[in-house]
């Protein structure tokens, strides 16, 4: 057997550690020499401008060009190097396929490694198929998915290092899926309050999570200090290195209450080999959305302002607007604007008659768009479409005359008139009342939000592939409603239902699942987390 004794084991560690050596001096030399093309690129088309002919140009810049892109990939995979020889790996588990006369080792670590002329890693990616077995399974019969399928076998052998600077602080033995003695020892080492990763010590219930690839909406409910923000982060990282041909970091957001949470995960994704994250609070998605229309009033502003007063009329307000059946009556009025509100008559225009009937057949047409956009969709294929009484097209004056008759056919002609009919029309027009000219209350920002996408459309969010919604239970129904509609894609909440900044703007676990489209073939998973112990619960 493949280093047998705890003294192979360190020597092991020293082949390795020079061979990442070697090839940290590789990748270093192939960085000055791209960099030195570059810069001769560069100089040689600056000095040889005029002569140089368009082809030529071309082709220098596409040299140029991929020059750059190695460099930058050379420049990743030294920074890998970097974090191995530090500690090259963390993990050992030796398996035999069912077919297999011998079994092998796999070393585990936070990267993989292969030597240039190797056909196989070195060391493997913690978030690689067969690297699950090390967190699944114990010594005795195991399997992993493969990409030509199921592999069956049985573990012969699990080892647990840690390797800080290069030198082996210790080695175990390990039966177990995750043995107790490495956990308590990594717990024991965190001396400040970031966050840490925590591969080396993931258990079998926490690697479920992490590897889901299957679950359009994944919750993950846990009290402070249960893991569960660490369990998402990684969740992130594995998918970013599952699906890494098309899922990067730049399709991913992080949505936050409060910067604390960016400070806190800061150095966690970089440790797992992956860029930062971009990180957003609800109110920056909410400015971005609310340009030009209005000004609102902050969530901490809110808060502020139930500690300094009891104004039960606010209260009653936003209790309303956070409630799971405010969002039904939105969408209850919004569903019959059509009927009610548009109500097209004939028009006649510089000698252009065009019926009511051929109005609303054009206007049902449009179903689906954005209200806005169906009114000038209407009026734009009509007045395509009309000639005058000479058989001509009509003159842009004529055409200007039709749109803006169809426009008026709706009463709204933004969307916070509309939004005020949505009070009128439930018979409450107490529950809307502007905080100072023109300023929203911030329990009214994201239900004008939500009438706006169907207004007018919201702001494109389609390069997000995946979001991570962190205090979930800080989240309205309406908040949620307002998320499914701006990220259509699959995402990763967290939080503690019993806990919540607002008492009468919470919500609770099934308000959330409830909150997503049911009519889809949306598979949710939730998580209850509790430090180190996980119970989790599947609905399809």
């Amino acid at each position: 057997m493949l280093n047998g004794t705890e003294a192979e084991e360190r020597r092991y560690l020293e082949i390795i550690l020079k061979k990442l050596r070697q090839a940290l001096e590789k990748i270093d030399e192939k960085i000055s020499t791209s960099y030195r093309e570059v810069i001769q690129a560069k100089k040689y088309m600056w000095e040889n401008m005029a002569a140089i002919d368009p082809a030529e140009r071309a082709a220098n810049r596409v040299d140029v060009s991929l020059a750059i892109d190695f460099g930058e990939k050379a420049v990743d995979k030294r920074r890998k190097i970097h974090k191995l020889i530090q500690s090259p790996y963390f993990g050992r588990v030796d398996f035999i396929g069912d077919n297999e006369a011998e079994a092998k080792p796999f070393y585990i670590g936070v990267h993989s490694f292969a030597e240039d002329n190797g056909h196989e890693n070195l060391i493997y990616d913690w978030r690689s198929p067969v690297s699950g077995i090390f967190y699944d399974f114990g010594v005795g019969k195991a399997y992993y998915t493969s990409p030509s399928g199921l592999v069956n076998g049985e573990i012969r052998r699990k080892r647990q290092y840690k390797i800080k600077d290069g030198t082996m602080e210790y080695m175990l033995e390990s039966s177990l899926n995750i043995n107790d003695d490495v956990l308590q020892k990594e717990l024991s080492r965190t001396t400040d309050e970031k966050m840490k990763n925590i591969v080396a010590t993931i258990q079998k219930e926490q690697n479920t999570i992490i590897r889901n690839e299957t679950s359009n909406v994944l919750i993950i409910q846990g009290v402070a200090g249960s893991g569960k923000t660490s369990i998402a982060l990684h969740r992130v990282a594995f998918l970013l290195y599952r699906f890494k041909d098309t899922l990067t970091s730049r399709n991913v957001l992080i949505l936050s209450p409060n910067k604390v949470f960016s400070d806190y995960i800061s150095n966690v994704l970089p440790e797992l080999g992956e860029e930062p994250i971009a990180e957003a609070s609800l109110e920056e998605l909410a400015a971005r959305e609310l340009a030009g229309v209005c000004k609102f009033q902050t969530f901490s502003q809110q808060v502020s302002e139930l500690l300094d007063t009891a104004d039960d009329a606010m209260i009653q307000r936003m209790k309303y607007k956070a409630s799971p059946n405010f969002v039904n009556e939105l969408d209850s009025f919004l569903e019959h604007i059509d009927s009610q509100y548009y109500v097209p008559a004939d028009i006649s225009i510089d000698s252009v008659f065009i019926s009511q009937d051929e109005l609303l057949r054009s206007f049902q047409a449009t179903k689906g768009m954005p209200l806005k956009q169906r009114l000038d969709k209407t009026a734009s294929v009509i007045a395509a479409g009309k000639r005058d009484a000479d058989g001509q097209k009509l003159t842009p004056s004529t055409t200007r005359k039709v749109k803006s008759a169809i426009a008026k056919m709706l009463p709204f002609q933004n969307v916070i008139s509309l939004y005020k009919q949505f009070y009128l029309d439930i018979g409450k027009p107490e529950m809307f009342q502007w905080k100072r000219a023109k300023t929203l209350e911030y329990a009214d920002v994201f239900p004008l939000i939500y009438m706006k996408n169907y207004f007018e459309g919201t702001t494109s969010y389609e390069d997000m592939k995946h979001l991570v919604v962190d205090e979930m239970q800080d989240y309205t129904p309406v908040q949620y409603a307002v998320l499914s509609k701006l990220f259509p894609c699959k995402k990763t909440i967290l939080g503690d239902g019993g806990q919540s900044v607002n008492p009468y703007t919470s919500s609770s676990l099934a308000e959330i699942r409830n909150a997503f489209p049911k009519r889809t073939s949306s598979s949710f998973s939730r998580a209850i987390v509790r430090p180190f112990k996980f119970r989790i619960s599947h609905k399809k």
